[in-house]
This record gives C-alpha cells, structure tokens and sequence, in this order.
C-alpha cells in the first residue's frame, strides 16, 4: 500500500513536469533521493520511465483529432497536412535515436545525480532567460505549425538530442531550440508536444525490453504500482497541456527560467549543507 502511495506521488511529479520545460527526469531522480519505491532496481527504473507514456496518453487524447490522419471529418488536403506534421516529427525524433540509444546505459550509470540534475536546472534556466529576452522583440518567423520546414524539424530535434542528460528537459531544450531558430513559443509548445509521442513511446519499449531482457516479470503488486503511476500521470498531465497552452498565449518562458535556478541552488545548497 505504501509504493501505491508513493507511486501516486511520482505520478502527479511525472504529469505536472514531462511537458513543463523544468524537467521531468530530473525531478523524478530528486524525488527519488526522497521517496523510493520498495521494489527491485530494475523495476523502478523502468517505471521512472513508462510512467512517461502516461503523460504521452494526455497529449494523444487531447490531440487525436489534429493528428489523426483517417479522421473522416477531414478533407484531403488536411489530411496530407497532418502527414506532413507526422513526417516532420520523425524527422526531429531522429538525432534523438541516433545520438541518444547509444548513449542511454552510460547516461543512466553515470549522470543521474543531484549534482548533475542542480547543474543543469541551473544552466537552462539561465538559457531561457537570456533567449527570451533575445527574442523579446523579434517577429518569428514561423507563426503556423504548417509553416515548420523540415530543415527547421531536424535542428530541433538536434536540441532535443541533448535533453539526454538528466536535469536539462526534453520539452525546455525542444522549445528553446525551436525559438532559437525562429519559431513562435505557440509553435514551439506544441510541435514539442507531438515530439514527445515518438520519443516517450520508443523509450517506453526499450526500458521494458531491458527489463523483460533481464529475466524480469512483474508481480502482482508491481502491475499495481506500475498502472497507478501511468493513471495519475495521464490525468495531471492533461491539465498541465491545458494549463500550458493558455499560458504561453500571454506569457513567456522567464518564469520557468527563475524556477529552474531556484530549484538547482536549493538543491546545491542541500548537498552542501
């Protein structure tokens, strides 16, 4: 009962953080110096991970129309539309699968510490505050999502590649590259989203691959604690996407900048004292 409630815990962290650029993965490794999960290694590292096609589900349920290409309410050009988004997402989840697979088990060995996650909360979040006020008073010069060319989709998918070292965030360098390279922060937010869907799904399968590949099967308790921590994160995370989106109408990125050097000098100064 207790790693269910734990599990609950995990899961409102994973939903409210996966599509907030501040970090999922890092403050699932920080809450995890707090909260552990009383089951095996293996198993708690795949579900730090599959609890992310939770949040996924949200972005699948809150955009299946947009991206279903068979939608019978669509005409064809919308249709070849929606290709072409999808076309584009490959594109950019690309240098993720070419850089980061080879990558992943040293990555997971080695840079999953305090110190690395409070260095890189603090390094991005200084990003976001200086390319914000870079970009304060230029006109981007991609407005539509339709507008992204597939040049543009690989080189965000190139920034999304680095979001491979704990503490940096798959959304927070996917949507600075994307405003870096001219996008608008509607643009950015939600081509971040749809990147998200390839991305999370593929890394979903090889933590359960490497988990079954390890002579792993999941126990009764464990199918609980597992499908607990998919649950609440799909429902915190549709209310974080919402949240979001009518956030970045109004508002920039600075914000999450702020909290992102807050929370790593807090971090640093706990591992100090």
């Amino acid at each position: 009962m207790l790693d269910i409630i734990k599990a609950i815990v995990i899961g409102i962290v994973e939903g409210l953080t996966e599509f907030l650029p501040i970090s999922s993965t890092g403050h699932i490794d920080l809450v995890n110096h707090v909260i552990k999960l009383n089951q095996s290694a293996d198993f708690t590292a795949m579900f730090e991970y599959v609890i992310q096609f939770g949040a996924i589900l949200a972005v699948i349920l809150l955009y299946f129309n947009k991206l279903n290409p068979f939608a019978p309410s669509k005409s064809a050009p919308e249709k070849k539309a929606t290709w072409l988004i999808w076309a584009k997402v490959i594109v950019a989840v690309l240098p993720s699968v070419i850089i980061g697979l080879p990558l992943n088990d040293w990555m997971d060995a080695h840079l999953h510490t305090p110190q690395v996650v409070a260095t890189t909360l603090i390094f991005y979040g200084i990003l976001f505050i200086v390319i914000e006020n870079w970009a304060k008073d230029k006109q981007p010069a991609v407005s539509r999502l339709a507008d992204l060319s597939f040049q543009t989709a690989l080189f965000i998918g190139l920034f999304q590649a680095l979001s491979i070292i704990p503490g940096t965030s798959r959304s927070g360098a996917t949507i600075l590259g994307a405003i870096i390279l001219g996008t608008s922060r509607a643009v950015a937010t939600e081509f971040s989203f749809y990147l998200a869907i390839p991305t999370m799904v593929g890394v979903s399968i090889l933590k359960i691959g490497k988990f079954i590949m390890n002579g792993n099967s999941l126990t009764g308790e464990q199918w609980a604690v597992l499908l607990t921590g998919l649950i609440v994160s799909f429902l915190v995370a549709v209310v974080a996407i919402k949240w979001l989106i009518k956030f970045v109408k109004t508002h920039d990125f600075k914000p999450f900048g702020w909290y992102r050097i807050g929370l790593g000098l807090v971090v640093l100064l706990v591992l100090f004292l």
